[in-house]
């Protein structure tokens, strides 16, 4: 008996064909693609040069002497003898106070002690009178006594005479409102006619003196340590006297064409921003420098022959806050470096420490590699610059009046 034959339609047979091909489609595996090639970056290869160092310190300008004016008696303002907005020399009349009841009380003054010199006389007279009749028995001892107590008791009565004599002429000077210090005085306060009081608290004007004046700067205590060390080891230039020079970049970017010097520092040190008050003293001739104008102090540390120089855009920071680079090792491979770095110059960090001459820092494409990888390098073109071009140190933290800071040598 025959088998049966299986017959098949044309669509049947294309729709099986069609079938096998995608099942076979399915079982090839996709061709794998090749790795990526290495990251390229830009890479600076650390030379040491010769840097000017400078530290550059944010502060204010202080008056060098101030004086409030005020009245030590009272009394009706009569005339007001200055120019507002002008200098004025140390005893000057500024104003004069109604003297006419201290006139009175002075010249009263001296009436009391004219009548207490007179009684004194009598009463000396009487005691030399007494002394030969005591001796000869003519007058009784007490009689005697009470003219030495009498005399002595005039004498007293000069002294108490001439001490309200002063007094009253004190009072009468003071209505002579002088300058105490001489500087500029500013606007005047009260006006002729207004009623001043002895103690009053408001002031009548203000002086000031320009000339000369003072810096303060907030420095880091940690900073002023290696100033001291820097300043016994002579690499700071220092006057006569020993004292550091210091220059001064104004507001507007402008040089002050007058050099100080740094006077004193604070004894303590500020707990909650680890900073010290430094003052320097500046001449002022012109009474260019007011007081309050915010300014930059600049201590010349000199010359380090073998400073190493990065980019700031080469160096990052971790989560503590720490400087650290990339740097290009053997094989082209990128590792993570710390630093320590002090000062800056121009826009390039001065490292301290954690680079050597020869080290190669990743500049550009710092963001697309990660310790490990290996890179494409290609050398970064920097900015060309004259060698020992100075260096300003200047802590990122330390700031006028009382700012907090840290040690620069972990900026």
């Amino acid at each position: 008996m025959k088998s049966p034959v299986r017959s098949f339609s044309a669509p049947a047979l294309c729709a099986s064909v069609a079938s096998l091909l995608v099942l076979t489609a399915c079982n090839k595996k996709a061709p794998q693609q090749g790795a990526p090639p290495p990251q390229q970056v830009e890479v600076l290869t650390v030379k040491p040069r010769p840097v000017q160092i400078r530290t550059v310190l944010p502060g204010r300008t202080e008056a060098y002497e101030i004086a409030m004016v005020r009245p030590q008696v009272s009394g009706v303002i009569q005339k007001r003898l200055f120019v507002q907005g002008t200098d004025v020399q140390a005893g000057q009349q500024l104003y004069q106070i109604d003297p006419s009841i201290y006139q009175a009380a002075y010249d009263s003054a001296n009436g009391q002690l004219a009548q207490a010199q007179a009684n004194a006389i009598t009463a000396k007279a009487k005691l030399e009178r007494y002394g030969p009749l005591k001796a000869a028995h003519a007058v009784s001892k007490q009689e005697y006594d009470d003219a030495l107590a009498a005399s002595r008791s005039a004498d007293a009565q000069i002294l108490i005479a001439k001490g309200q004599v002063e007094n009253a002429a004190t009072n009468l000077r003071y209505t002579h409102v002088n300058a105490p210090i001489s500087g500029r005085i500013g606007r005047t306060i009260l006006t002729v006619g207004a009623l001043v009081q002895a103690g009053q608290s408001s002031n009548l004007a203000i002086i000031t003196r320009l000339d000369p004046i003072y810096v303060d700067v907030n420095l880091p205590a940690i900073s002023l340590l290696r100033l001291r060390r820097e300043v016994a080891a002579g690499q700071i230039h220092t006057n006569a006297d020993n004292s550091v020079p210091v220059s001064l970049e104004l507001e507007d970017g402008s040089t002050y064409d007058q050099v100080g010097k740094m006077q004193f520092s604070e004894v303590n040190v500020d707990e909650a921003t680890a900073t010290i008050v430094v003052r320097a003293v500046f001449p002022n001739p012109q009474k260019y420098l007011l007081p309050g104008m915010y300014v930059h102090a600049t201590l010349d540390e000199g010359t380090n022959p073998q400073a190493l120089l990065v980019p700031q855009q080469a160096v990052t920071r971790n989560s503590h806050g720490d400087p650290q680079v990339m740097v290009v090792e053997e094989g082209d491979k990128v590792a993570q470096r710390a630093i320590t770095t002090n000062s800056t110059h121009d826009s390039d960090w001065i490292v301290s420490s954690g680079l050597k001459a020869g080290d190669r820092v990743v500049v550009i494409g710092l963001q697309k590699v990660h310790p490990g990888d290996k890179v494409t390098v290609t050398p970064f073109k920097e900015a060309a610059t004259p060698d020992a071009q100075p260096a300003n140190t200047q802590p990122s933290d330390a700031q006028p009046a009382g700012a907090s800071s840290s040690d620069a040598g972990k900026n």
